[in-house]
């Protein structure tokens, strides 16, 4: 009988990326993702797992050029959006927003591969832009309009805060963008490849991977690790604060993973840029608080960080709403999840899983006035 959860199950093949979890190892299409945090743009990554390859110079400028030319939405899309009502979620306007771009996408029965890469381009081009348009509605705000030639970490970030981000924002915007964007076959990619496989359209598919990363299970730790933090005084209070949640057996948000046994490759570049941009703004108490419940969590349990803990005090440094978290998390994943679809359907099966029945197995009919 497989493990629960379909652990160690191969569900698929995939060429975008690896991970080896002994050894704290994260590779898109090969390249490591040490090497694409310190060097590589958002933009590149995105030719990278949609195109095969890192981009040339000629084709990175017809990257932004064609992210940033996508990247408007049609006013119908945009006053649906800042007309949902006040109780709507930002992750539950994603999902909408979504299904809103995907409006009027023919259903074939047959793969189109071409059209779906440059759907795919719009996805990862316009969910910053459906994120800022919910943002906006409910600030009582103008929409900022993103700028066609400026980079997705700058749209967003605008979009996100209202402001225009300072060299140093950008950059930590875009290497957070970088370390999201892809991560093997995780239960949000899992199920935009679901779904794909049954043909149906991409933005299904991405809709489908919104709704499953709207789950607390998958997404939305780095809000609950920006809520800890809130909760500690100070620094001095880490200690006792953890060592209480110890004692109730309490979850500590941020720590362990599904698949890496030691510390995820991704955090170490969040906690530099969290420390940088809050000292860049003035904001060192809160990575001291996050710093010392690291230390303290290690110290205790012998858990490492995940990719969720450092993004919350470097969310926080930025400005960025507290539940737009996750939402960061939607836009950068696309460029994941699209490259999923892409894949799933150019070599397509129907991914259709069995299962243990573990139910009565024989029972007789009785007539509905002698059942008592």
């Amino acid at each position: 009988m497989p493990a629960g959860g379909l652990e160690g199950v191969v569900a698929a093949q995939t060429a975008l990326s690896w991970i080896d979890g002994e050894r704290g190892m994260l590779l898109y299409r090969g390249y490591p993702i040490d090497e694409l945090a310190r060097h590589a743009t958002f933009e590149e990554v995105v030719h990278l797992l949609l195109d095969g390859t890192l981009p040339t110079r000629a084709q990175l400028l017809q990257v932004r050029r064609r992210l940033g030319e996508l990247s408007a939405l049609t006013p119908s899309v945009e006053r649906t959006l800042r007309a949902l009502p006040p109780q709507t979620t930002p992750m539950e306007a994603l999902r909408t927003g979504v299904s809103l771009l995907g409006s009027g996408v023919p259903t074939s029965d047959r793969v189109e591969i071409d059209r779906a890469r440059r759907d795919a381009y719009a996805i990862v081009a316009r969910l910053p832009s459906v994120i800022g348009a919910f943002e906006a509605g409910r600030r009582g705000r103008d929409t900022a309009v993103p700028d066609p030639d400026a980079s997705v970490a700058h749209n967003l970030t605008m979009a996100l805060t209202g402001k225009e981000p300072d060299e140093e924002t950008e950059r930590a915007m875009d290497v957070a963008l970088v370390l999201h964007a892809e991560h093997t076959l995780n239960a949000s990619t899992f199920a935009a490849r679901l779904t794909a496989s049954t043909l149906s359209d991409i933005y299904s598919a991405v809709a489908a991977a919104v709704g499953a990363l709207r789950g607390p299970l998958h997404g939305g730790a780095n809000e609950r690790v920006a809520r800890m933090l809130d909760e500690i005084p100070s620094v001095a209070a880490v200690g006792p604060y953890i060592d209480g949640k110890l004692v109730r057996r309490e979850r500590i948000m941020g720590f362990g993973h599904r698949v890496y046994r030691t510390e995820d490759p991704r955090a170490p570049h969040l906690r530099e840029w969290a420390q940088r941009l809050a000292d860049h703004n003035g904001q060192s108490e809160v990575i001291d608080k996050a710093l010392e419940v690291q230390r303290v969590v290690m110290d205790r349990k012998g858990l490492s960080v995940n990719v969720d803990f450092f993004s919350a005090p470097l969310y926080t440094a930025m400005g960025v709403p507290r539940d737009q978290f996750t939402p960061i998390f939607a836009a950068s994943r696309a460029a994941g999840w699209t490259a999923h679809v892409l894949e799933q359907q150019s070599d397509n099966r129907l991914i259709r899983p069995s299962s243990e029945y573990v139910g009565v197995r024989r029972r007789r009919w009785v007539p509905i006035d002698q059942r008592g």
